[in-house]
């Protein structure tokens, strides 16, 4: 008689089960601590463009308390 290969995977399902789990777990640990690295710190590149962004030169000789754009 042959055998049927399905049963064969009924047998490693908890196996297949634990390691899905564990590589879904490895996978968002990934991107929650990246995202938390990137968040206290910036990349260089990033920081000195938004710096020259905002940054604006106040006029000589006035003084500037607060300015919108």
């Amino acid at each position: 008689m042959k055998r049927k290969t399905i049963a064969a995977i009924g047998g490693i399902q908890p196996l297949l089960f634990c390691v899905g789990m564990y590589l879904m777990a490895l996978f968002f640990s990934m991107f929650i601590c990246s995202s938390i690295f990137y968040a206290i710190n910036p990349k260089k590149a990033d920081t000195e463009s938004n710096l020259s962004k905002t940054s604006v030169s106040a006029p000589a000789g006035k003084e500037v308390l607060a300015s919108l754009k």
